[in-house]
């Protein structure tokens, strides 16, 4: 944290806090979808690119989150995570499965039809596909920095042909901090 940072963070520390209305300060449904998306990233073991997912039904609640990593039963210790390998065997490209895939399998609702998919990166085409048959109808992204990649124009060129709505999402905040000492739970008064 740097000198203003901290400097912001204590004057918002000693304002006191007026417990009689409403906080002004919380953050909206997309914005908690989309860092949802990437805490679920945080999870991710891979070296270059940790992508969270989240999928969202009609009525805002989360059904499924996942990132990417290993299939289960594939240890992270014995397969690759590296990019830029002399055989794609040794890579991790033929092994990893993307957030978007482990959200909509991890899902615990009957199905993922008409929700909406929160991810850090815009979808590639496998995952495009997986998407677009699960059912979902809308995709919302932060990064599209693949654009230029084939992989990323079939999405676009699939998710058009299907009528599955895409937008970037541009974040409010920067940041968002969790802090678990937000909550003195020995200080509540009863």
């Amino acid at each position: 944290m740097d000198l203003a940072e901290k400097a912001a963070a204590m004057s918002l520390e000693s304002k006191p806090k007026n417990v009689q209305t409403k906080r002004e300060d919380y953050i909206d449904w997309k914005e908690y979808f989309m860092a949802t998306a990437f805490l679920a990233a945080k999870r991710s073991k891979d070296p270059s690119s940790q992508v969270g997912a989240c999928v969202v039904n009609k009525d805002n609640k989360i059904v499924g989150t996942g990132y990417n990593g290993m299939p289960i039963g594939c240890s992270d210790e014995e397969f690759p995570w590296g990019k830029y390998t002399e055989s794609p065997l040794d890579s991790k490209y033929l092994y990893v499965c993307h957030a978007e895939m482990n959200a909509i399998l991890n899902k615990n609702a009957a199905d993922v039809k008409d929700c909406t998919i929160y991810v850090g990166l815009f979808p590639c085409n496998e995952c495009a596909k997986i998407i677009i048959q699960s059912g979902i109808k809308e995709v919302v992204y932060l990064s599209d920095k693949h654009a230029h990649k084939p992989e990323t124009i079939a999405s676009k060129r699939m998710f058009d042909a299907v009528g599955i709505k895409y937008w970037q999402y541009k974040p409010k905040n920067q940041r968002i901090v969790i802090d678990f000492s937000d909550i003195d739970w020995n200080a509540m008064s009863p």
